[in-house]
């Protein structure tokens, strides 16, 4: 996969550098500034980006502001952003760019290798990675949620991770048969429309969220 990064950490844009090319992928453009992450990304038009949030010159949101613009101008590119805290609004705001091919992750998944590769690649593949922490934020801000049983909210919370019906039913310990089952249970309670296997469900979960 060929990927740029942008972060202007240089002990974590090392880091992710090492990480990403001891598993084979190709590292094509590093940079430390929210100027400079649109133009590289037109330039090497890559298989993911990788984006710090925060980058100077202002330390706000110019990682944020350059993926939103990236995806205008490159529709589909699959962007994981990271965070050093949970940011509901930029949350929100990158998902309502439309959730396909885009991650949100607090920093610290980065020192789970296995976590962060897992939804680097998920994202890359056209799917969704959500930090659960900024998952659990946004559920908790929702009044409708409270129609979910506490099985239910667990079932939702890593659908919108992205984890699929096995995955899920590995996890919470129980068949896959009772996953589906809750999923519709959901999907009704949440007056969501019933959807296809595959990704199109977890975005209509996280469009839900993100209102």
């Amino acid at each position: 996969m060929r990927i740029v990064i942008a972060e202007d950490n240089v002990l974590l844009r090392e880091g992710l550098i090492l990480l990403l090319e001891d598993v084979g992928h190709e590292i094509v453009a590093v940079v430390g500034s929210g100027p400079e992450v649109v133009p590289t990304l037109l330039e090497h038009r890559p298989d993911a980006a990788v984006l710090d949030v925060r980058l100077p010159p202002g330390f706000r949101d110019e990682g944020l502001k350059a993926a939103i613009e990236s995806r205008r101008l490159m529709p589909g590119l699959p962007i994981l952003v990271l965070s050093q805290y949970v940011e509901e609004s930029y949350a929100a705001e990158l998902l309502g760019q439309g959730a396909s091919g885009v991650g949100y992750l607090l920093k610290d998944r980065v020192s789970r290798i296995e976590e962060f590769q897992q939804a680097l690649e998920r994202v890359a593949a056209g799917g969704t990675a959500l930090d659960p922490d900024v998952i659990s934020q946004l559920m908790t801000r929702r009044d409708p949620l409270d129609a979910l049983s506490p099985r239910e909210r667990e079932v939702l919370s890593l659908m919108a991770q992205g984890l699929d019906n096995p995955t899920i039913a590995t996890t919470l310990f129980i068949t896959e048969r009772s996953v589906s089952k809750h999923i519709g249970n959901i999907f009704a309670k949440l007056n969501l429309p019933p959807s296809d296997s595959g990704h199109r469900r977890v975005l209509a979960v996280l469009a839900y969220l993100k209102e």
